[in-house]
């Protein structure tokens, strides 16, 4: 269950009147939410038909029992998502099944050498994620993980080793795959990178991770209900824009929130930064940021707002010295830095969970997705494209080639 708090630590800036503006806007957008052309949006098998869901748990079982190491190619979307679940729903220390580890991300030589190294004498299995399958970053990472396991595995045997997820029909990995026989999941048709975390795309690597997807996902629908909610968090950032607050701080107190965040800053930047416009998202870990970035929050330039995301309930930790729950502190701290913050000219919106489970967090996918997708059509933006992301791409092409 997610708590919306859109006005504590905001109501100097956020006026009634300055909703009006956007109702019969809001009535527009809802409409194409409930029964218009992003109906799609709110309905589960957008993102995962029964029939994948299947057989992703079959895979889940074969590679938690097959392998020491679960290899995950992919940039941007293709692993953010994952990374961000499987970082805030996983022990720190105890993990239990293969270890996951993310590649593609960038093209730094060392750490492919030293990720080479430690794999070469492990049992490997390898999920290969791509809609095109021409990105560089995850085409080089593919290349060097394929050659590795080509010297270790018989071409049967990479039949069950490795995995591609990409466009149901056409591109580079889908015709290898057809070609090789190898495991493959699809990338929704509708569905980009950024919005993925729900699809084939971030649910396996989840679910070797050990987390309940069917939770997960059944959080998500709960979201499904409260469009709403997600029509006015998209109203008030663009209020807050008008009146030149310009960057948003998704501010978290518990630093396994910490891949959560940088996933919301893909989310919001590459769904609302086109055309000159846009709100810059960063993000702060708390209470340790308060100790840096927090300086700029109370004092420095008035262009911040921020959104806290808080969790209610928390593990048991008793401190005799104040005869208190460290969680309660740390609610504490969340709830008097907020007041410290819009003192010094910097608004909040809080949003708090009940707990950090697989429910709350599905929940919060979904309720950030809606969300993304509502502020770029109030600022009529494209919210599925990012053409600037192509420039980088083209440039480094055309170097290459």
């Amino acid at each position: 269950m997610i708590n919306f708090d859109f006005h504590k630590y905001a109501s100097k800036y956020i006026k009634k009147e300055d909703k009006v503006e956007y109702l019969e806007k809001a009535r527009e957008i809802k409409a194409r939410f409930i029964d218009g052309d992003l109906k799609y949006w709110n309905k589960l098998d957008t993102f995962i038909s029964s029939q994948e869901l299947k057989k992703i748990v079959n895979m889940t079982d074969y590679i938690r029992s097959n392998c020491d190491v679960f290899i995950v190619i992919g940039i941007g979307g293709s692993y953010m998502g994952s990374k961000a679940v499987i970082e805030a729903l996983s022990p720190m220390y105890d993990k239990k099944g293969p270890e996951i580890i993310f590649l593609g991300t960038n093209l730094c030589s060392e750490e492919y050498y030293e990720t080479l190294e430690y794999i070469k004498e492990k049992d490997v299995i390898v999920d290969v994620i791509s809609k095109s399958g021409t990105t560089l970053e995850p085409s080089i990472a593919f290349s060097l993980i394929l050659d590795l396991m080509s010297k270790k595995y018989s071409e049967e045997e990479l039949k069950n080793r490795v995995i591609i997820t990409t466009d149901p029909e056409k591109g580079d990995l889908r015709n290898l795959a057809n070609l090789k026989g190898f495991v493959t999941f699809t990338v929704p048709e509708a569905v980009g990178g950024r919005f993925s975390c729900l699809t084939p795309v971030g649910l396996l690597p989840i679910a070797v991770a050990g987390i309940d997807i069917l939770k997960l996902i059944n959080g998500a629908r709960t979201s499904y209900e409260r469009v709403d909610r997600a029509i006015e968090y998209a109203v008030i950032r663009d209020i807050m824009y008008k009146k030149g607050k310009i960057i948003e701080s998704f501010t978290v107190y518990n630093p396994k929130l910490n891949y959560f965040c940088e996933w919301l800053k893909q989310l919001f930047a590459e769904t609302q930064g086109k055309d000159k416009r846009g709100i810059l998202p960063i993000s702060c870990i708390n209470t340790r940021d308060l100790h840096s970035l927090g300086q700029f929050l109370q004092e420095g330039h008035d262009i911040i707002f921020e959104t806290v995301i808080g969790i209610d309930k928390d593990k048991m930790v008793t401190l005799d010295k104040y005869d208190m729950e460290l969680n309660s502190i740390n609610k504490i701290a969340l709830d008097k830095v907020g007041l410290a913050h819009y003192n010094g000219e910097t608004p909040s919106n809080l949003i708090t969970i009940e707990e950090k489970n697989e429910e709350t967090i599905g929940e919060l996918i979904h309720f950030f997705i809606l969300s993304a997708i509502i502020g770029a059509l109030i600022m009529e933006v494209n919210p599925f494209d990012q053409p600037g992301v192509q420039e980088y791409k083209k440039l480094i092409s055309e170097e290459l080639e």
